[in-house]
């Protein structure tokens, strides 16, 4: 028990000093020992550690405020690789990602009906390819993939448009490919891209990312940490009813949200076949078009009053092709969510659109086994 004790908080201090690292540019290693409030002594170990592992180097010497100069350290952004893919709605693209979310190298397969084991087949097609490119080590494979998704268990329970149902694709993959994989909800995986890698977050702070696509949902942290509700599938608010009576949604409910605030929606609403069209017809002045549109922020801005109610979150982020339609959109969501909301709690929530586009999922599924743990990042010796 006492073995175990130590080994548990040597491992506590590892992590800390390195998310520490991490969150920094450059960082001294008296700067490390403030910051996580362990001795210098400690952190000195630590250290020592992190670059025999080669994960942390010496990169010059920092400012002095009195006494010795310091000397500064870094993460060694190319000393680990992650595989992420991101399946979206018609096309899976994978990449390899470093450890400051760079993405080396990319890969796209389309994706053109719903047959689950040719999704199947293209996921392994990316992976196949990717992981035989130059970038070692990979340490890990991450996905995000629409629908429900029980992330511990690496299991997709209803992924409608890719017939996957119950599928155990992280046990499939990590039989295959002999790695840790995470498997996430693909609007999880786009709000821990955004908050890790999109700048706009501060660490340690509560978001929600709501990903508008062609399907909608929601992707939610609390102190930095992604919460995912008793079942997993917190932010599924796309298959929340908002207009009774209202049209057929694929999950077999009428008047869901993605049936009216979807990309989806508002293509069969004009009748038109991409989204790249809708734009145009939008971006010509049509105002049954501009309708339309405003006529989706709406419903989205009633779906955010009701999480600003549930969970007083007061900076959300949207990301997803929606956002294509810019500002007038994004004031029709503003003002539906104020006039929905309780006004002492909507005056003080900033909704802004997301920095990542496509990216964001892919560097949500490589950030998602840091959030909590480092131990992946140590490569394991024979």
């Amino acid at each position: 028990m006492q073995k175990a004790t130590y080994l548990q908080t040597k491992n506590h201090n590892r992590d800390l000093v390195l998310r520490t690292i991490f969150e920094n540019e450059s960082i001294s290693r008296a700067e490390v020992a403030r910051v996580t409030r362990l001795t210098r002594t400690t952190v000195s170990e630590v250290v020592n550690g992190l670059l025999k592992e080669g994960l942390v180097e010496e990169i010059g010497k920092g400012e002095s405020i009195g006494g010795k100069t310091p000397i500064l350290l870094s993460v060694v952004a190319d000393s680990r690789y992650m595989i992420g893919l991101n399946l979206a709605q018609d096309k899976f693209v994978g990449a390899i990602v470093n450890l400051r979310g760079e993405l080396k190298e990319m890969l796209e397969v389309s994706v053109f009906d719903d047959d689950g084991q040719k999704a199947l087949d293209s996921v392994y097609q990316i992976i196949n390819q990717l992981i035989h490119r130059k970038y070692k080590p990979i340490i890990g494979i991450g996905i995000g993939t629409p629908g429900l998704v029980m992330t511990r268990e690496g299991i997709v329970l209803d992924a409608v448009n890719l017939d996957w149902h119950d599928l155990p694709l992280g046990d499939l993959l990590q039989k295959k490919y002999k790695l840790p994989v995470s498997i996430l909800n693909d609007s999880q995986a786009a709000a821990i891209g955004e908050y890790a890698y999109g700048g706009k977050a501060e660490y340690g702070e509560n978001l929600i990312v709501v990903n508008v696509k062609h399907g909608i949902g929601a992707g939610i942290l609390i102190n930095g940490r992604l919460f995912q509700g008793d079942g997993g599938g917190a932010g599924e608010i796309g298959h929340v009813v908002v207009q009774e009576n209202g049209e057929l949604c694929r999950c077999g409910k009428q008047g869901c949200l993605e049936t009216v605030a979807s990309a989806r929606a508002v293509m069969r609403q004009l009748k038109m076949t991409s989204i790249d069209q809708v734009q145009a017809s939008f971006e010509a002045g049509d105002e049954s078009t501009r309708q339309v549109i405003m006529k989706a922020g709406h419903y989205l801005g009633l779906s955010l009053a009701n999480l600003i109610g549930v969970l007083n979150i007061q900076r959300i982020m949207l990301t997803g092709d929606m956002t294509r339609f810019g500002d007038a959109w994004l004031k029709a969501v503003k003002e539906s969510m104020h006039s929905s909301a309780l006004s002492r709690m909507s005056e003080n929530t900033l909704i802004e659109l997301g920095v990542l586009d496509y990216r964001a999922a892919i560097l949500g599924t490589s950030a998602f086994p840091l959030l909590d743990d480092y131990s992946i990042l140590f490569l394991q010796k024979d």
